[in-house]
C-alpha cells in the first residue's frame, strides 16, 4: 500500500508538471527523465530543518553548477568502496514487470492514477450521464445490469477528466505569465507539445477504446482548459477577449460528456448516431451555460456571463446572451423533431426530472432563465468579499427572462 502511494505521488507530480509546460509526456523516451525529476520535486517537498521553500531553492540555484556529472561519479564510486551505500530506484519494483499493471510497452510515466477524491467528484456527472445518455443506446439507467456493465471504464476515464480539472482550477489562481510556455501558447494542443491525456490514452488504447473520435475529443478538452485559462487571466488583467473564443469554450466544455458517450457506442459495439451526437451537442451548450451562471467569480471560473459584461458592457450583455440562447433554442427544437417519438418523450421527461431535484438543467430551459446580479467591478467585489462587507456593486435590476412566444424573449 505504501509503495502505491509512492507511486500516485509520482504520477499527480508529473500531471502537474505537465499542466504547467515543466515537462513533455508526448515521447515515451522521456518517461524516466520525467520520473526523475518528479522525484526530485518531492525530494524538494521534505521538511529539513528551518529551510523554507525559497532557502531550498536558492541553495539549489547557487549550488547545482558547482555539481558535475564527473563529481557525482567519484562521489558514487566512493561510497561503494566503503560498502554502506546502496541506491535502489523507488520506483522500480512497481515497473519491474510492466504486463502485472496491464499494460504492455509503457513505463511508470504512462500508468493512468486516480484519487479518491475525483472519483467522488465524478460520480454525480456519471449518475447524469446515465441518466441522460443511456436512453439513447437503448440502455436502462434503472437496471443495475446496465449500470455496472460497463461502470469500471467509464467512471475511470471521468475521474482522471475531473482529476486534470482539478489541476486545471488550481492553475486560475496563478497570475498571468507565472506559468512559462502556457500563457501564451494555446498552439501547444495543436502541436501535441503538451499532452496531458496521455496516460489515460495509453490505458484506452491497450483495452482498443482509443479511436480517433475519442483522441479528438480529448484535445477539445485541452483546448478549452487553454481557453479558459487565457480569457480568465485576460479578464482579470483588464484585457480584451474575443466572443468567438468564449463562444468556442461553452462549446468545448462537455468533451468528457461526449467521450462517455463515445465510448458507450465502441463498449456496445455499435455505430455512432450523428444524429442524437448533434442533438446532444446543442443540449450540452444550453447545460453549459445554465452551469455558467453560476460559476463563482472569487475563484475566477470560466463564466459566460462575466465574459459577455466584459466584452459588451453590463447594460447589453444579458440582452445577447438571451439572444444566444434563443438561437441554440431554435436548434433544439428543430432537432429535437427529428427523434424517435418515444426517445423524444424519455429525454423531456428526464429535462423534467431534473428540473424538479434541482439538479443539472438538460436541454432547453424549462420556465424562465434567470440571470443573477451582475459584477461590474470584480476587483471591488472580491475586496468586499474578503473583508466581509456585502457586495454593494451588483447591479440592483435582477433580469429575468421569459418565453413570450416559442422563440423571443423579453427582459424584465
Amino acid at each position: 500500500m505504501e509503495q502505491l502511494k509512492e507511486l500516485e505521488q509520482v504520477q499527480n507530480v508529473m500531471l502537474m508538471m505537465q499542466s504547467v509546460g515543466a515537462i513533455d509526456s508526448s515521447n515515451n523516451t522521456n518517461g524516466d527523465s520525467n520520473r526523475f525529476l518528479a522525484n526530485f520535486i518531492l525530494f524538494m517537498m521534505q521538511p529539513c530543518g528551518e529551510l523554507d521553500m525559497n532557502q531550498k531553492c536558492k541553495l539549489i540555484s547557487e549550488s547545482f553548477p558547482k555539481i558535475s556529472s564527473a563529481f557525482l561519479e567519484e562521489a558514487l564510486c566512493q561510497l561503494y568502496d566503503k560498502g554502506n551505500f546502496h541506491i535502489e530506484d523507488p520506483l522500480s519494483h512497481h515497473c519491474e514487470d510492466e504486463t502485472d499493471l496491464g499494460f504492455l510497452h509503457t513505463n511508470c510515466a504512462d500508468v493512468a492514477m486516480i484519487t479518491l477524491d475525483s472519483m467522488q467528484r465524478a460520480n454525480s456527472t456519471l449518475e447524469d450521464f446515465c441518466r441522460s445518455y443511456f436512453m439513447f443506446h437503448e440502455m436502462d439507467a434503472n437496471s443495475a445490469d446496465s449500470i455496472f456493465k460497463f461502470l469500471p471504464l467509464l467512471s475511470f476515464t471521468e475521474s482522471y477528466i475531473y482529476q486534470l480539472d482539478t489541476i486545471n482550477e488550481k492553475l486560475l489562481q496563478y497570475p498571468f505569465g507565472a506559468i512559462p510556455d502556457l500563457d501564451r501558447r494555446p498552439d501547444r494542443v495543436a502541436n501535441s507539445s503538451w499532452v496531458t491525456f496521455k496516460p489515460l490514452a495509453v490505458h484506452l488504447e491497450h483495452y482498443g477504446m482509443f479511436t480517433d473520435r475519442i483522441r479528438d475529443e480529448l484535445k477539445c478538452g485541452e483546448e478549452y482548459w487553454a481557453l479558459e485559462r487565457n480569457l480568465c487571466w485576460a479578464l482579470t488583467n483588464k484585457q480584451e477577449i474575443q466572443v468567438e473564443d468564449v463562444m468556442k469554450a461553452i462549446h468545448l466544455k462537455s468533451f468528457d460528456y461526449r467521450v462517455l458517450n463515445l465510448l458507450l457506442y465502441h463498449l456496445n459495439g455499435k455505430e455512432i448516431n450523428e444524429v442524437h451526437m448533434e442533438f446532444l451537442s446543442v443540449s450540452e451548450f444550453l447545460v453549459e451555460v445554465s452551469d455558467d451562471l453560476l460559476d463563482d467569480v472569487l475563484e475566477n471560473n470560466f463564466n459566460i456571463l462575466r465574459m459577455f459584461v466584459r466584452i459588451y458592457g453590463a447594460s447589453s450583455a444579458p440582452a445577447l446572451l438571451a439572444k444566444s440562447i434563443t438561437e441554440a433554442e431554435e436548434k433544439y427544437n428543430c432537432l429535437l423533431s427529428t427523434l424517435d417519438p418515444q426517445l423524444s418523450l424519455k429525454y423531456q421527461k428526464r429535462c423534467e426530472e431534473a428540473t424538479k431535484e434541482g439538479g443539472k438543467l438538460l436541454g432547453p430551459p424549462l420556465g424562465t432563465w434567470n440571470i443573477p446580479p451582475i459584477i461590474e467591478d470584480e476587483d471591488l467585489y472580491r475586496y468586499e468579499v474578503s473583508n466581509a462587507m456585502p457586495p454593494a456593486n451588483f447591479l440592483s435590476l435582477q433580469l429575468v427572462f421569459y418565453k413570450e412566444s416559442r422563440n423571443k424573449y423579453k427582459a424584465k
